[in-house]
């Protein structure tokens, strides 16, 4: 069989997304990974395929003096790549981008193994602009995405499977909760959110007039607490568990997550991070799904005790929102990317 090398990394956005395609892939081709020592090796690890390590350097926003020194690490990083890529027979690429795919991409480019990438936000970052221009096609989550590339094709979003088919009260049970009321699940992304987990706090008691929370609030981030119907974790691999067990979900807005949590037709409150390190991709996503009808929005600077609770019973009540989950035609991405990816290993 032919050798399909993955990459993507520098978070859980770019690695996990090449975890829903793995099982699959794995009996049409050899399966390799190239990342760095970051979150995509603990991420890739359970599937165990070989994997490859080099180093990347991040492009940090606005001046700083590290960023003279990228051109000279970059090529470094290069060379890596290349090596790794002869060392594994590549006969192909395939990118979920990010700064640690960059090299990668080019180095598989400079080798002439075909690359097929796949972007998942409404808008590229600076990496993944790059990494297109190397692409033979990008594929993307958005259809507006794929206009605006000249080698774009639109295919939906890689959604893992195993999110599926749980059962919500066996996973309520396993978590403890017993009052009926329903489950809001809380979570902000793989590091947590303190900002969220700050304020849900402040706003605990009278939200749990309401619900009973599942917190997932990131390691170190656990607080004392033994309120009945508040369970706290730092992390939470199952996440099938996680979600089967929740009705309502309040998150972050990466796209990896808006897609997992509205493929599950689950009602959501997202409160997209906004700071100096973002470039904005997690309020285009929300606001995107905002103005269709399936999700609510909160910003974060409007982020107070008396907003969330506020936002939280609204989503609670609307009942429009729930219908337009039933009915909505979201498109998981995961059979036609692999039917791509097979295209060009042929």
């Amino acid at each position: 069989m032919k050798t399909l090398v993955l990459t993507g990394g520098g978070s859980a956005g770019h690695a996990v997304p090449n975890t829903a395609l793995i099982p699959e892939l794995s009996h049409h081709c050899n399966l390799a990974y190239i990342g760095t020592d970051g979150i995509e090796k603990k991420i890739i690890a359970p599937y165990k395929l070989p994997y490859r390590t080099i180093r990347c350097t991040k492009f940090i926003r606005g001046m700083s003096v590290k960023n003279f020194a990228i051109p000279f690490r970059f090529l470094s990083s290069i060379k890596q790549a290349k090596k790794a890529l002869k060392e594994l027979r590549a006969d192909a690429v395939f990118s979920k981008g990010g700064y640690v795919a960059l090299p990668v991409v080019f180095a598989a480019k400079s080798l002439k193994i075909p690359v097929l990438s796949h972007e998942s936000d409404l808008s590229p970052g600076l990496a993944n602009r790059l990494i297109s221009k190397k692409s033979k096609y990008v594929l993307t989550s958005f259809p507006e995405t794929a206009k605006k590339l000249k080698n774009g094709r639109y295919v939906g979003s890689p959604v893992r499977d195993e999110l599926f088919g749980k059962d919500p009260v066996s996973a309520k049970r396993a978590y403890g909760f017993k009052s009926g009321k329903p489950v809001l699940l809380v979570f902000g992304g793989g590091s947590g959110s303190r900002a969220i987990n700050a304020v849900l706090r402040e706003a605990l008691f009278p939200i749990m007039k309401a619900f009973d929370i599942l917190h997932i609030c990131g390691k170190g981030n656990l607080c004392e607490s033994k309120i009945e119907g508040y369970v706290q974790k730092e992390y939470e691999t199952d996440m099938a568990s996680a979600y089967a067990a929740a009705d309502f979900v309040l998150s972050r807005a990466g796209s990896n997550t808006v897609f997992e949590i509205l493929a599950l037709g689950k009602p959501a409150l997202f409160i997209p991070l906004e700071n100096k390190r973002s470039r904005g991709d997690q309020i285009e996503n929300a606001d995107y799904f905002e103005k269709k009808g399936l999700c609510k929005v909160l910003r974060e600077p409007d982020l107070s005790p008396e907003t969330l609770q506020e936002k939280l019973l609204d989503l609670r009540e609307d009942y429009e929102l729930k219908e337009a989950l039933q009915t909505s035609a979201l498109r998981r991405g995961n059979e036609k990317i692999i039917r791509e990816i097979l295209s060009i290993l042929k």
